[in-house]
C-alpha cells in the first residue's frame, strides 16, 4: 500500500509540475489534488526535491538495468540497434513519457538538480558502451544523438502537426539511421 501511495503522489506531482511548472507547484497543491492532508504527503515526501529525486531514481534504475544488459553484450551493430529499440520502448511507457515531458518543460528549474545530473550520467554511460576507443569523434556524437533523438522528438509533437505516434516512429527511424554513420 505504501508504494501505491508513493506512486500516486509521484503521478500527481508529475502532472502538476508539467502543467504549472516545478517552481509554481506547491506541496499543498499536490496534497489537495490527491485529496490528502499535507501531513499524509509529508509521510512519503518532505519536499518537492524529494519527489523529483524519486522520479529521477526510478528512471535511473531502469536505465541501470539497460546499461547492465549493454555491458554484457559484444559491441556490434546488432547490439546498438537493440539498445535503441529497448530504449525507445522504455520511453514509450506512460510514466517515462510523463517524466520526459516534465523534464522538457522544467529544464531551467532542474538544470543543476543532482539527481537529474545522474540521469545524464546514465545516458553518457550508454553512449560509452556503444563506442570504441579509436572511433572518430563524429561517430561518437552520432551515437549520442541517436539516443538523444528519442528524447528531443517529444518537443516536435508539441507543435500539433504530427501525432505522438508519428513523432515516435519518425524519431526511432532517425535514431537508427544515426547509429552507423
Amino acid at each position: 500500500m505504501r508504494e501505491d501511495t508513493r506512486s500516486r503522489i509521484q503521478e500527481v506531482a508529475l502532472e502538476l509540475f508539467t502543467e504549472q511548472g516545478y517552481e509554481a507547484t506547491s506541496l499543498r497543491e499536490i496534497a489537495e489534488r490527491l485529496g490528502v492532508t499535507k501531513a499524509a504527503l509529508y509521510y512519503h515526501f518532505k519536499t518537492k526535491d524529494e519527489i523529483v529525486a524519486s522520479l529521477a531514481e526510478l528512471w535511473a534504475a531502469e536505465m541501470d538495468g539497460l546499461l547492465a544488459w549493454v555491458r554484457s553484450q559484444p559491441k556490434t551493430p546488432q547490439m546498438r540497434r537493440e539498445l535503441i529499440l529497448r530504449y525507445a520502448a522504455k520511453l514509450r511507457e506512460p510514466r517515462y513519457v510523463g517524466i520526459a515531458r516534465f523534464l522538457e518543460r522544467n529544464q531551467t528549474s532542474l538544470r543543476h538538480h543532482p539527481r537529474i545530473f545522474r540521469m545524464r550520467e546514465v545516458l553518457v554511460g550508454l553512449v560509452g558502451e556503444m563506442s570504441e576507443p579509436d572511433m572518430p569523434p563524429a561517430t561518437r556524437v552520432s551515437r549520442f544523438m541517436a539516443l538523444y533523438t528519442l528524447h528531443a522528438s517529444k518537443w516536435v509533437a508539441g507543435d500539433g502537426s504530427l501525432t505522438e505516434e508519428e513523432v515516435t516512429e519518425a524519431s526511432l527511424e532517425v535514431a537508427l539511421g544515426l547509429l552507423e554513420p
